[in-house]
């Protein structure tokens, strides 16, 4: 079985496969996730919202904005749907959708490998007063390769995404490629795949509780561009270096910085 979904680094060992060193890992790390990574995290998420017209999905308007109600007549307007699915929704950014692309969008469906994670997503979802229909996450792995259609996802609510995103999950998989593939099947036409992740670093310091669960140390730009020309959403592809860099800690000696990029491509 092949995984699609997780946060941390190093190798994983021979034997079992990512996902289930990922799933015993992140169902561990739920509860103080965010607590390490919070600050980093918190800029990360920020750096992400100023960038939704790099993504150049057909967001909605965030509500937020002053101005935005003219004299009762946005009531009259049939308010259109943006839909994102947030796959590993419980890794490194486990707040991609809640904190950073919510407003921007009318429905958020997360899915991750951990049942912790997806616990995690819905109580925060719950506890921000979003109804389920409007930000839900399910367990699951939409990377299994002999399983192209899971039927856990099979509705028409798991299909026909404006934008799916993954946020620090690329290095997770056990073949990013069927990764992005699978992403790009439930796109609609013209939908949106982006991702944030790694740029290029050397191999994780062993002794990180999560070494086994990295199985890439971060994506060069050509290596990003093939895989979302591989996946049919090569069009007006882009990438772009972020500027906050993550310190991820170390057991023995100094954190390790790592800079990250976040790229984006259409779905013909």
């Amino acid at each position: 079985m092949s995984s699609c979904g997780h946060h941390h680094h190093h190798h994983h060992h021979g034997g079992a496969s990512a996902s289930v060193h990922n799933q015993e890992y992140f169902n561990k790390e739920a509860a103080n996730h965010d607590a390490k990574h919070g600050n980093s995290l918190d800029r990360l998420l920020e750096e992400i919202r100023e960038r939704t017209d790099f993504i150049g999905a057909d967001w909605v308007e965030d509500h937020d904005e002053e101005g935005d109600v003219e004299a009762g007549k946005k009531d009259d307007r049939p308010q259109k749907s943006v839909r994102l699915l947030d796959y590993a929704c419980g890794t490194g950014l486990g707040r991609l959708s809640l904190q950073a692309l919510a407003p921007y969008t009318t429905q958020c469906v997360g899915i991750d490998l951990s049942e912790n994670m997806v616990a995690t997503y819905n109580m925060r979802a719950e506890n921000q007063g979003l109804f389920p229909a409007e930000m839900r996450a399910y367990q699951g792995n939409l990377c299994v390769p002999d399983d192209p259609n899971s039927a856990a996802f099979a509705s028409p609510e798991f299909l026909n995404f404006d934008v799916a995103a993954v946020g620090l999950g690329f290095h997770h998989f056990d073949d990013p490629a069927l990764a992005a593939r699978r992403l790009a099947e439930r796109l609609r036409a013209g939908g949106v795949l982006m991702i944030v992740d790694f740029m290029p670093h050397g191999k994780p310091d062993a002794s990180h509780p999560a070494s086994h669960t990295v199985t890439h140390h971060g994506f060069s730009q050509d290596h990003v561009r093939r895989l979302f020309e591989d996946a049919g959403v090569g069009k007006d592809f882009a990438i772009e270096e972020m500027a906050v860099v993550l310190n991820i800690p170390k057991e023995n000696g100094p954190e390790v910085r790592r800079s990250l990029f976040i790229a984006r491509g259409t779905k013909a």
